[in-house]
């Protein structure tokens, strides 16, 4: 196949628009189009109409008025012929929990009508292609993630198809799992095909060859990455050597004049600046030295949308801060250890966190890390070894420990049939506020994250960053000691996830611990200290600089988090290999 046939039209989009009801569009008169043998990225955070305009261009819905061409055919007229052309993975796992990873391919060659003569030739190919030849009798409900995502691309390519649409195969799963599948993903466009990436991580938009990038259902960015970052170019600095803590400089930098956006970056900031500006960096100290930086195209999203949402956090402002010079950890992991059967899920965890402190947990899907993370607090009851939260013993004082945490889950874990004012007053009630009291935290809540006029609204209706508001709202009602955070802004736009770090590094700074699991290695560096959970154990255990200088070589002198993440688990592995 030539060149020019690699990057044939395989998709035009124009003027689609799309609505659901009395809503607002879920799709606003988008065009663009799509090339063979590239990876196209589909960005933008949940709610934006990234599966919306999948579905259109599987045929699966019509657009509301424009037209959508694929292949060569138009989806109102001919949704039949792009079906049997093209290969699609849902959002949603699609495949049958309850079949083996074999069975599963053979349902699925017999829904895409793949010949009986074909398939062993094609099964060995994708096996051998995901990795998966080892799991071929593994029921797919007991992979991991990562394996789960691999099984449905290779379920998903049962015919070779010209065009490949893959719906956030991305979220949830680890580094490691993503890599893989990118590498999986660039190895097809090398045969011509035109893959469709779907994501709202925007450092994954940095690798696709184009991107089309929605936000609430409007196109604001159709090219090459490298275009939009050049918007801020020359405005992105890492600044060092800041006196203080960190927390507390970022949130008074983020009021400077000329500062549009900051995150903590390891024991430095990553500051950008506003168009036409020159930010001082006073808050940053007389020491501080300010260093311009790569800019990122989450830096240019953010630039798109205004900036971020600054330095203050009311929710911090009302918190009374926490008494005591108490120099004992917060939360504590003696040896937790938990079987289920034979199989040992975590193996004698230890770790402590001190007061005012944010530590991580990291790792591979079913590494460990969220049974380690639901046994600290206190969903789970360990196997052997001893946790603590405040003082109490998880084993003897489980609901007196819990009363002293905050939990926020990684599903929404709120009542999706309750409104926001109902889960507010169910979940102040549960964390034993009565009368007086009680009234005032619902009425803070509601001023501080604006619920105001959703109040009434059934939680289930309510868009993500709204729905992830509300479970942090609930969670801190009762102004707990600790809060426990499970992937807690997984699919979330830029702006929103700023927000709920600002509330988060103010809480700290009053004296709350922070425990959180994240696969968003950019997240990772907020955190004082991180433990690297893989095979159940900890293997891995530092501030996020110390755990990236473990891994510095002269082929990468300045190593990402996400970079440390992989490096330390291919040494653990290749220690193992050494031992055995």
């Amino acid at each position: 196949m030539t060149e020019a046939a690699d990057r044939a039209e395989l998709v035009r989009l124009a003027d689609v628009t799309k609505r659901f009801g009395d809503a607002s569009p879920a799709l606003d008169a988008v065009s663009g189009s799509i090339l063979g043998g590239e990876i196209t990225g589909l960005v933008g955070p949940d709610g934006a109409g990234k599966t919306t305009l999948i579905r259109l261009m599987t045929g699966l819905m019509l657009p509301d008025s424009g037209s959508v061409s694929v292949l060569g055919f138009t989806t109102a007229r001919d949704p039949a012929a792009i079906q049997a052309a093209i290969g699609y993975m849902p959002q949603r796992f699609g495949l049958y929990e309850d079949l083996s990873v074999q069975e599963n391919l053979d349902l699925y060659a017999d829904l895409r009508g793949l010949p009986k003569h074909e398939r062993a030739a094609t099964f060995d190919e994708l096996l051998t292609f995901t990795d998966l030849k080892r799991f071929t009798g593994r029921l797919a409900g007991k992979l991991s993630g990562g394996m789960k995502q691999k099984l449905g691309l290779a379920c998903a390519l049962l015919k070779k198809p010209r065009l490949l649409l893959l719906d956030e195969p991305g979220v949830g799963v680890d580094p490691i799992s993503r890599r893989d599948l990118w590498t999986m993903v660039e190895d097809l466009t090398k045969e011509g095909i035109g893959v469709v990436w779907s994501t709202a991580y925007l450092d994954e938009a940095e690798v696709c060859d184009g991107v089309l990038l929605l936000n609430q259902g409007k196109l604001m960015f159709a090219g090459k990455p490298a275009d939009m970052t050049a918007r801020v170019e020359g405005r992105v600095f890492r600044v060092s050597g800041v006196s203080g803590r960190k927390r507390q400089v970022l949130a008074k930098l983020l009021d400077e004049e000329g500062i549009i956006d900051g995150v903590i970056q390891g024991e430095a900031l990553r500051i950008v600046a506003g168009q036409g500006t020159e930010p001082a960096f006073r808050s940053a100290g007389d020491g501080a030295k300010a260093a311009p930086a790569p800019p990122r195209f989450e830096d240019a999203f953010v630039d798109m949308l205004g900036g971020g949402p600054g330095g203050r956090s009311r929710l911090a402002e009302a918190q009374q801060p926490l008494a005591g010079k108490d120099d004992r950890p917060v939360i504590e992991a003696k040896g937790l250890t938990k079987r289920f059967g034979d199989f040992t899920a975590a193996d004698g965890i230890t770790f402590d966190i001190q007061r005012g402190e944010i530590f991580g947990l990291l790792g591979p899907n079913g590494a460990g890390k969220s049974t380690t993370f639901k046994m600290l607090c206190g969903l789970l009851k360990p196997t052997a070894g001893e946790g603590r939260v405040a003082g109490f013993d998880l084993r003897r004082d489980a609901a007196s420990a819990r009363n002293q945490l905050g939990y926020m889950a990684q599903k929404f874990s709120l009542y999706g049939d309750l409104s926001i004012a109902q889960n507010l007053d169910f979940f102040a009630g549960v964390y034993g506020l009565s009368g007086q009291r009680k009234r005032e935290r619902i009425h803070l809540m509601n001023e501080i994250f604006d619920f105001g006029r959703h109040a009434a609204q059934s939680s289930k209706d309510l868009p993500l960053g709204l729905k992830q508001r509300l479970a942090l709202a609930c969670a801190v009602m009762h102004e707990p000691r600790a809060l426990f955070l499970d992937e807690p802004t997984s699919g979330v736009d830029p702006i929103t996830r700023r927000e709920f770090w600002t509330h988060i590094n103010a809480l700290v700074e009053k004296g709350v611990t922070v425990l959180v699991t994240t696969h968003f290695m950019e997240e990772a560096e907020y955190c004082d200290r991180i433990s690297l959970i893989y095979r159940g154990r900890s293997i891995a255990l530092g501030s996020p600089d110390e755990l990236k200088t473990r891994v510095v070589t002269d082929d990468q002198p300045d190593p990402t988090m996400e970079d440390a993440f992989i490096a330390l688990i291919r040494q653990s592995e290749a220690e193992t290999r050494q031992a055995a």
